[in-house]
């Protein structure tokens, strides 16, 4: 059996457990259940701790597992991203008091509050900087008004708790983190893991894309495909009205009222969007 770490708690864990059940697998129903069995799916469900996740499959001890590309990097494990999940998105940012830094060559000799010290000390050692480290476990943003630290290294959201703590991010962004699916560095590729990448593949593809269906005239499907390529490349059909066709394309969901307006535009009606619950591309 494929066995598949799973977040247990924080902000990736009930994401994490959605797409598993879109994409076909068993889930737990219990939040205190720490295995799961799918059998008819040969796989096996370990709900751990995000942080040890990329330990687990690293040392070979589970074959996969979904965690946070920012706890990958911070733990050090021989562990590879294998598909990028589309979920779970935050920003790695230096911040430091108002005002006081502005560069990143700034943080040299001074000393860096982080919940993630490998991957600022990743980072640092990448862009030839020597700073001192302190490992917090939370609250980071408090570390400099106590005198524990002189600049802080964490995952920013909207930018209010630093503000708050009279802080304001500088320098370039350290990392652009999600939800990934990993696996052992150099591990061949089992069979169900393979099935499981396609799967949850075409979960993600199915969320960022829908199909758009149209009647154009004749005269302007040009104008129109150009508008709506699709993937490979729109499907157009005959309508029994003379001098019109059906077109349907597969398109960004974030680009559907854009492109509902420029269809109009050049004479597209009937302009109907569709979920895609599931796909294979």
């Amino acid at each position: 059996m494929l066995r598949i770490a799973i977040p247990n708690k924080g902000s990736l864990a009930d994401s994490s457990i959605a797409i598993l059940r879109e994409a076909g697998y068993r889930q737990r129903t219990d939040a205190r259940d720490l295995i799961l069995i799918d059998p008819e799916n040969s796989v096996e469900f370990y709900y751990l701790r995000p942080r040890d996740i990329a330990i687990y499959v690293g040392t070979g001890e589970l074959e996969a597992g979904i965690t946070g590309r920012d706890l990958l990097i911070d733990s050090g494990a021989t562990s590879e991203e294998i598909l990028p999940l589309d979920y779970g998105r935050s920003t790695f940012r230096f911040a430091a008091p108002t005002g006081k830094l502005s560069d990143i060559k700034e943080v040299s000799g001074k000393r860096v509050a982080t919940a993630y010290p490998g991957l600022v000390n990743d980072y640092l050692k990448k862009n030839s900087i020597s700073a001192n480290v302190v490992r917090l476990d939370g609250a980071v943003e408090s570390s400099i008004r106590l005198g524990v630290a002189d600049v802080i290294a964490d995952v920013v959201s909207t930018g209010n708790t630093l503000k708050q703590a009279g802080l304001a991010t500088f320098g370039d962004v350290i990392l652009q983190s999600e939800a990934i699916l990993i696996k052992r560095k150099g591990a061949p590729t089992l069979p169900e893991l393979e099935i499981l990448v396609r799967r949850l593949q075409g979960v993600v593809t199915a969320r960022q894309y829908v199909l758009l269906d149209y009647d154009v005239p004749s005269d302007s499907v040009e104008k129109a495909c150009a508008i709506t390529p699709g993937l490979e490349s729109p499907t157009i059909s005959p309508l029994q009205k003379s001098g019109w066709v059906a077109v349907r394309a597969m398109v960004l969901r974030k680009d559907t009222n854009r492109l509902m307006d420029e269809l109009w535009a050049v004479g597209a009606r009937g302009i109907l969007v569709t979920d895609i619950h599931a796909c294979r591309l």
